[in-house]
């Protein structure tokens, strides 16, 4: 099995290759190619490259699948004794990347 770690928007996600990884909204519409260049780990059965800190030359060639909302999350502030309640939610919205290849030079 080959993965590999891939970073975006500041967070780190596991990339298999066939398989879907859920990333921050990124501005680029369904069908169109992103590649990940910041990689700092890749795993190919037995072989293990670690990047210090990214892979040389690896990179995850990834095609925009949808864009999807995150599960609403409800947010209430209350201050006892003062009759202050604000009850707010968010959607965070993410796109669904679907992982194509895992390239390393």
């Amino acid at each position: 099995m080959k993965y590999a770690i891939v970073e975006s928007g500041g967070k780190q996600y596991k990339a298999v290759e066939g398989s879907a990884i859920e990333v921050d909204l990124l501005r680029k519409q369904p069908g169109e190619p992103v590649t990940l260049e910041t990689v700092l780990l890749v795993v190919e059965d037995d072989k293990v490259l670690v990047g210090t800190p990214t892979v040389k030359g690896a990179q995850v060639k990834t095609t925009v699948e949808e864009h999807i909302k995150g599960k609403k999350i409800v947010v209430f502030k209350y201050r006892p004794k003062k009759r202050i309640r604000v009850k707010t939610g968010h959607r965070q919205k993410y796109t669904r990347l679907k992982v194509d290849s895992i390239l390393v030079e």
